[in-house]
């Protein structure tokens, strides 16, 4: 797959929404030092999560990503880092014990700053600067010594992810996730909504299952995956500098893999034929996803599908719709259709998010959960007319207790946007509205298992 491939390939290719850095040698130390640093994540790591995703692919288990829709310096606290975790934590069980499928658990963390821009400057009076492309590139504040293109941030960028990926570990095999407390997974501000008393219900139901493991015999203490689970991290792979510096060859395989997350994703603005981006995820052993909206046709899909995973490896490809809920039903079906006809082993992941964005009343920006809801019930429908398996959801989300998107069972008005609208980009779901997408979730994938078993049975 990397033959005649390095990682500077890309600098051959067309690059869009990149930063344009002023001072050449400061861009050029920034990636020296990076490049000697050690990586954040490691090839094994990586083939397992594709081993993992394989099973998604074969209808055997579901994806769930999320996280922040860009992490930055100023909100950098292991509170946060936990809270958005825990709540990861909650949604997984919740469709792992409405489903009977485990779920892979992939966190946008660690590593998810830069974002594209349609424009590369803004303009506001008569100053004009560069835009704010994430804090691993400029400041969100219209100051000129702040949205200069730093290098520098980089750097900054890395040791943050590796202190996030240091504590999501601790928190993955450490303790944290053990089963038996699942009921303090609860964070303190939900209340007792619906959703949150639904929560308790199954996590009373966890622990009485855990109990009769214990009365047969079968200590719950001595049995590695109810102690701890696998947590894996992913980003947009747009910043490709930084991606450069952070790839490394596999002692073992002699394979490339960047190892600034287990696994990157290719945005919808960057994955055209002939695109820089493209070419540097053609090398790299990583699983990789691929947002498709409405703009992609077949023919081009199935010509990056064959770029980027010729040997049809399982797991290793992950594509992310995100077409919005009234887009759905009509646009998805055709890319179904011709990825199952040329036998592509793909995972297909519904991103409810980015399609459903609208402004508010207030001027606010946001996200109408129920068509966020909408939208994945389409997905769902889609798959199930197919009959092929819609295996993951990709959602922008957190743990803190912000009021960003409008409705779901906490009724989250127009009003109440301004209470505590703190995201540096997009607006994210909240604890108790994932939570509440996760028992939607669910009941889809209940429902889907179902039918499973009575077509095997016919």
């Amino acid at each position: 797959m990397s033959q005649n491939w390095q990682p500077e390939s890309w600098k051959e290719f067309e690059a869009k929404h990149l930063p344009h850095y002023e001072d050449p040698a400061e861009l050029a130390d920034a990636e020296a030092t990076l490049a000697a640093y050690p990586p954040l994540v490691f090839a094994g790591e990586a083939r397992a999560l594709k081993s993992d995703l394989a099973k998604v692919a074969d209808g055997r288990a579901f994806l769930l990503q999320g996280g922040d829709c860009a992490e930055s310096f100023k909100e950098f606290h292991p509170n946060n880092i936990r809270d958005t975790f825990r709540v990861l934590l909650q949604m997984a069980v919740v469709m792992t014990f409405g489903s009977k499928r485990p779920v892979v658990k992939v966190g946008r963390m660690a590593g998810q700053f830069a974002k594209p821009r349609s424009s590369a400057t803004e303009t506001i009076g008569d100053l004009t600067l560069p835009s704010y492309f994430g804090d691993n590139i400029n400041g969100i504040d219209f100051d000129p010594a702040e949205r200069r293109n730093d290098p520098g941030r980089m750097v900054r960028a890395y040791s943050q992810a590796a202190s996030t990926l240091n504590l999501l570990r601790a928190f993955a095999g450490g303790g944290y996730a053990n089963l038996r407390q699942v009921h303090q997974w609860t964070l303190d501000f939900m209340g007792r909504t619906p959703w949150t008393e639904r929560f308790a219900e199954t996590a009373d139901r966890i622990g009485e299952a855990l109990d009769f493991m214990e009365a047969c015999g079968v200590d719950p203490n001595t049995v590695p995956q109810l102690q701890g689970t696998s947590f894996y991290t992913s980003h947009e792979g747009l910043l490709l500098p930084y991606e450069e510096a952070m790839t490394r060859q596999d002692s073992l395989t002699g394979e490339w893999y960047a190892t600034s997350a287990h696994m990157l994703w290719i945005g919808d603005r960057t994955r055209f034929p002939g695109s820089a981006h493209i070419e540097f995820a053609r090398g790299i052993q990583n699983p990789l996803g691929m947002k498709c909206g409405p703009s992609l046709e077949p023919d081009v899909l199935l010509k990056l599908l064959d770029e980027l995973n010729p040997s049809r490896q399982a797991g290793r490809i992950t594509l992310i719709a995100r077409y919005g809920h009234d887009k759905v039903i009509d646009g998805l079906p055709k890319l179904v259709r011709a990825v199952k006809a040329e036998g592509h082993p793909v995972v297909w992941s519904c991103d409810p998010m980015h399609g459903n964005v609208i402004k508010s009343e207030s001027g606010y920006k946001t996200r109408p959960f129920d068509r966020i809801l909408s939208e994945v019930k389409g997905f769902f429908d889609v798959h199930r007319a197919e009959g092929t398996h819609p295996g993951g959801i990709h959602i922008e989300m957190t743990g803190q207790d912000v009021t960003e998107c409008v409705g779901g069972a906490v009724a989250i008005t127009d009003e109440r946007l301004g209470d505590r609208y703190h995201t540096h980009c997009d607006p994210r779901l909240n604890a108790e509205q994932s939570l509440e997408l996760a028992f939607a979730l669910a009941e889809m994938l209940n429902a889907e298992v179902k039918d499973q078993r009575a077509a095997d049975a016919a």
